[in-house]
C-alpha cells in the first residue's frame, strides 16, 4: 500500500474514533451533565463544536484544534468517571426501596416486596410488604414478557410459583428520579441506576395489563424443580449485591434480560447468547427454540394463548384486583408436560 493510501486511512480512522468520542461525550453531557440546564447547555455546544473544529482540523491540517479536542476530551474522561451509582437519589415512589432478603435455611424473609394498588398510570395506593416464603415450596417458574415499544422490545420479568397458591415477581427495572420518565437512549448514559423489584403479581402485571394497557404474554418454563430453586436464589443474591453496590442500568448491556441470562448462565451450562436477548420482545421466540417453553405447539399459537390482557381485565373488581387474579391469567395457559399445570 502506497504511504498516501495509508495516510488517508489513518486519517479515516481518526476521523471515526473522533464521531465515536463526541457523539458518546454529547450524549453523557445532554443526560448526565450539570444539573443547571443553562450551564448543561453552554457545555454541550462547546463540547460539539470543539469536536467538528477537530475533525475539520484534521482535514486541512490544522492540529491545534486536534489538542483543544484531546484535552476536552481528558476532562470529559476525568468527569466521567467520577459518576458513580447511587443509592441515594430522589427516587420515584414505585423503586423507592430496595429488597432486603434474610435467610433461615429454607425459608426466606423478604422486606419491600411491593404490592401497589394500582388504578392508572399515575395513581395508586402504595403497599410495601414483608413476606415470607419456604424454597421447599416453590413448584414453578414463569416468564412474563410486555411489551410497550413495538414487537422488539418488552420488559421481561419471571414469576415464581409456590404450592400454597402464592406468586412473586422479580424484575430488574430502571430506578427513575421522581417526575422523570425512562429514556432508552438515556439509558446509554448512565441515566439510570439498576433496582430489583420483588412484588405481587397483582401490582406488576396488572399495572402493565389494566393501567397502562401493554401487551403481556404469559409463558410457563420448563425448568426442573433444583434450576427454579437456584434461580431464586440467584435472584436474591442478585438482590443482596445491589444493595451493596449500586449498579447503573444500561439499555444495551444491563437491563432486564442481559441480567437475567447472566443468572441463568450459571443454573443452565452452555445456554447460547442470542441477539434476541437485546431484542428482548423475542426473547419467547428464543426459549422456544431452546425447548424451554411448551413445543408440542406452534409459537404462534402459544403465543396467543398466552396474551393476558383480556383474562386480566376481566379478572377486575370494582377496579381493582380481585384475590385470584394470578389464577385468572393463567386460565387456558399451555405449559410443558414435565411441570405444573395453572388452575384450570
Amino acid at each position: 500500500m502506497a504511504s498516501a493510501d495509508i495516510l488517508i486511512a489513518a486519517r479515516l480512522v481518526a476521523e471515526l474514533l473522533i464521531v465515536a468520542v463526541l457523539v458518546y461525550g454529547a450524549g453523557a453531557l445532554w443526560f448526565r451533565g450539570p444539573a443547571p440546564e443553562a450551564l448543561r447547555y453552554v457545555l454541550f455546544g462547546v463540547w460539539i463544536i470543539s469536536g467538528v473544529a477537530a475533525i475539520i482540523g484534521l482535514v486541512v491540517t490544522y492540529w491545534v484544534t486536534l489538542w483543544i479536542f484531546a484535552g476536552a476530551t481528558l476532562v470529559f474522561a476525568g468527569w466521567w468517571t467520577c459518576i458513580t451509582p447511587s443509592a441515594d437519589r430522589p427516587w420515584a415512589p414505585d423503586v423507592a426501596r430496595t429488597l432486603g432478603v434474610a435467610r433461615d435455611g429454607a425459608m426466606v424473609t423478604l422486606t419491600n416486596v411491593r404490592h401497589f394498588d394500582w388504578r392508572t398510570h399515575d395513581d395508586y395506593t402504595a403497599r410495601w410488604e414483608t413476606r415470607q416464603y419456604h424454597l421447599d415450596h416453590l413448584i414453578a417458574v414463569d416468564l412474563v414478557a410486555s411489551y410497550w415499544m413495538g414487537p422488539a422490545i418488552a420488559h421481561t420479568l419471571v414469576s415464581f410459583a409456590f404450592s400454597d397458591g402464592r406468586h412473586l415477581v422479580f424484575s430488574v427495572e430502571v430506578r427513575r428520579l421522581a417526575g422523570k420518565e425512562f429514556s432508552a437512549l438515556g439509558g446509554l448514559f448512565r441515566e439510570n441506576e439498576l433496582v430489583l423489584v420483588a412484588a405481587d403479581e397483582r401490582d406488576i402485571v396488572r399495572t402493565r395489563t389494566n393501567a397502562r394497557g401493554e401487551d403481556v404474554y404469559l409463558y410457563r418454563v420448563a425448568l426442573p424443580p433444583a434450576d427454579i430453586r437456584a434461580l431464586f436464589e440467584a435472584y436474591l443474591k442478585t438482590a443482596g449485591r445491589l444493595r451493596e453496590r449500586p449498579r447503573f442500568y444500561n439499555t444495551l448491556t444491563s437491563n432486564c434480560t442481559t441480567l437475567i441470562y447472566d443468572m441463568v448462565e450459571p443454573i443452565v451450562p452452555g445456554v447460547p447468547w442470542n441477539w434476541r436477548l437485546l431484542a428482548s420482545g423475542y426473547l419467547p421466540e428464543y426459549l422456544y427454540d431452546l425447548g424451554a417453553l411448551d413445543t408440542r405447539l406452534p409459537m404462534a399459537e402459544l403465543r396467543q394463548r398466552g396474551h393476558i390482557n383480556q383474562r386480566a381485565l376481566a379478572s377486575d373488581i370494582n377496579g381493582h384486583a380481585s384475590p385470584d387474579f394470578s389464577s385468572a391469567i393463567r386460565r387456558g395457559l399451555p405449559y410443558p408436560s414435565s411441570t405444573p399445570a395453572p388452575p384450570p
